[in-house]
């Protein structure tokens, strides 16, 4: 019997013996992401996670938006060093840039790489988190390969508060936070402000080189700062009418080691400075008893600049427009979505691009609802990029609730991920021969199928899925031009619990991967690089009076760090620990210690990750 089937069973009958009383019903969370309106998370078809406040609070400020996500289920991440450094998530296998991140419904990220630099998205600035995981471009467009993960900022409500933490911890490393948050049954606000400064670690480890001469290491250390803001204003004039502003804007500066593999390069002084921004303006308006329209305008930014020391070397800025127009109509039978957006990708800086603007105009149209015991849910979308084309992207789930603890659910869906500007147009050079504007999108086809059990504060869950993917873009000899020539298996398997008892909390989550070359050649049937095939993450919890205590412990399997399976990267296991006691209601110490045993362990070849660490703070945070 394969593990994961005979993990499945094991977990049924132990679930399954829970006595109805364990603990008292909880309501699941209203989620937004998975079907583009408020369902509840036990309502839906979807495999969808949620991380709260109070997670991330419990995450310490030590630990990036990557490695957060993460300890979700079916979530691997990758980091080119310490703070600051370009890192990424893969969601069930997908690459980094097969996978879209919102913040407050704009999407953000860089049209030149295809996807966000993670680590510079602070998380004192989020409010909560929805995972939405597997192929999502019937709802989002394009690159909803892997799925989609959306950041909601912070929000205000009831009598104006102040909220503010500080803390310092190993590295150097010190982080503050400060804002004040409040509302009315006429307006609401938040605004929130915080700066974090750490020295690091050397984030290159290869201290071999071919020669004096040929050696980029340099045992400095790569140290991260990072200021940001949001801002969040609503005003309800009436019942169902709402305008608002959202805001979101981080900017920081990292140091990091020259990848010109020259010992010269290497005792340079390398950095990148980066800004990352979402804004946008909103009307939700709910025009009669049956239909609700929301207007969204909204812009995002990615611009980084490159630095040898003082001297600028190169610029890199996207600009993303977004026109959003979405449709909420409740029928006699479940609920109608239909959307028309419009979304402009401007890129712009040192790199002479053949072209620097695209346009993406796109139809959706959805419906999901509930018949007795049966839910379903169906969505069609429509893209016309003025690069490549149109696209249609379609998908389709039907669930059932066997008992009121058992429900499962199987669904189909289809996916695409648009080239990026520098597999279009990137300049050719003496050793390249440049971008290839004649690309088609890589295509991907999804089938899953799922099966949840609850009861009180119990939550079990097994995700079997399967996803081909073809057209893949390569860069192959002699040119290195890319081109469609790969195919690739996403197949894999997550078991996930989650419960309470009493005083005492306790999860686990398991993934089995197999993501696998499927292009015909030297490579075929080799793991995707970075990727393992196997991960583990638990936590337990613990309350003892004004004491919360958590501590966590994750596997990750072996990884390759090469298409070609050649270098391979061990596995590794980190154990993290946190405590916070409540001095009065509304302050709280709070102490996080990562990688207590300090193991040494790379998440890509020749990159540092951090050792043993501590940060110690303290927190004001009224109710």
């Amino acid at each position: 019997m394969h593990p994961p089937c005979s993990l499945t069973l094991a977990a049924l009958a132990l679930v399954a013996s829970f006595p109805a009383s364990a603990a008292d019903n909880q309501l699941d969370p209203i989620v937004v992401t998975a079907t583009r309106q408020a369902t509840r998370a036990n309502e839906l078809t979807s495999d969808v996670s949620v991380i709260t406040r109070e997670e991330i609070d419990q995450a310490g400020d030590t630990t990036s938006l990557a490695q957060l996500l993460a300890r979700q289920p079916g979530i691997q991440y990758v980091a080119n060093g310490g703070a600051g450094s370009n890192s990424g998530v893969f969601i069930r296998g997908a690459a980094t840039n097969q996978s879209i991140i919102l913040i407050d419904g704009v999407r953000i990220g860089s049209a030149t790489l295809g996807s966000p630099n993670l680590s510079r998205i602070p998380l004192n600035q989020i409010e909560r988190i929805e995972i939405l995981r597997g192929p999502a471009s019937s709802l989002y467009g394009a690159d909803a390969i892997g799925g989609v993960i959306q950041i909601f900022t912070r929000r205000g409500e009831g009598a104006a508060r102040l909220n503010a933490s500080t803390g310092y911890g190993t590295y150097n490393t010190s982080d503050t936070t400060v804002g004040v948050s409040g509302g009315t049954e006429l307006v609401s606000y938040s605004v929130q402000a915080g700066y974090l400064s750490t020295d690091g670690f050397n984030s290159f480890t290869n201290r071999n080189g071919s020669s004096p001469f040929f050696n980029p290491y340099n045992p400095d250390r790569d140290g991260y700062y990072n200021k940001n803001l949001s801002a969040n204003f609503a005003v309800t004039p009436a019942k169902g009418q709402e305008i608002g502003v959202n805001l979101l804007a981080s900017q920081g500066n990292n140091k990091y080691d020259s990848n010109d593999f020259s010992a010269l390069g290497a005792a340079q002084n390398f950095n990148s400075e980066q800004t990352v921004a979402a804004y946008s303006i909103y009307s939700r308006n709910q025009l009669n008893e049956v239909w609700t329209s929301t207007l969204r305008i909204g812009r995002s930014t990615d611009d980084s600049t490159e630095y040898v020391g003082s001297a600028k070397t190169d610029t890199f800025r996207t600009d993303m427009d977004l026109v959003s127009w979405q449709n909420d109509i409740k029928l006699p039978i479940g609920e109608a979505l239909l959307a028309a957006e419009y979304t402009r990708q401007k890129v712009s800086g040192s790199t002479d691009y053949t072209k620097t603007e695209r346009t993406i105009n796109s139809l959706l149209a959805g419906w999901n609802g509930n018949i007795g015991n049966n839910r379903f849910q169906l969505n069609l979308r429509r893209d016309d990029n003025s690069q490549f084309g149109a696209e249609t992207t379609g998908s389709a789930s039907y669930g059932y609730q066997f008992t009121p603890e058992w429900r499962a659910h199987i669904s189909y869906g289809t996916a695409f991920r648009a080239p990026t500007f520098n597999e279009l147009y990137f300049p050719a050079s003496f050793f390249f021969g440049g971008g290839n504007p004649d690309l088609k999108p890589e295509r991907a086809k999804n089938t899953e199928v799922g099966i949840n059990w609850e009861r009180g504060n119990h939550r079990f869950s097994t995700i079997l899925y399967n996803n081909d993917l073809t057209d893949l873009i390569e860069y192959r000899p002699p040119t290195f031009a890319p081109v469609n020539v790969s195919k690739a298996l996403l197949r894999g398997a997550t078991l996930t619990y989650d419960g309470r008892f009493s005083e005492w909390g306790l999860g686990v989550a398991v993934d089995f991967l197999d993501p696998r070359n499927e292009e015909k050649g030297p490579n075929n049937g080799n793991r995707l690089a970075r990727r393992a095939d196997q991960q583990m993450s638990s936590y337990i919890t613990r309350t003892l009076g004004n004491w919360e205590l958590r501590g966590e412990w994750k596997l990750v399997g072996d990884r390759y760090d090469d298409p070609a399976n050649l270098v391979r990267m061990g596995g590794y296991g980190l154990v993290n620990l946190y405590a916070d006691y409540r001095m009065q209601p509304d302050w709280a110490l709070f102490v996080r210690a990562n990688n207590i045993f300090n193991k040494d362990y790379e998440t890509a070849d020749n990159f540092a990750t951090a050792g043993a660490n501590v940060f110690v703070g303290v927190r004001y945070a009224p109710k």
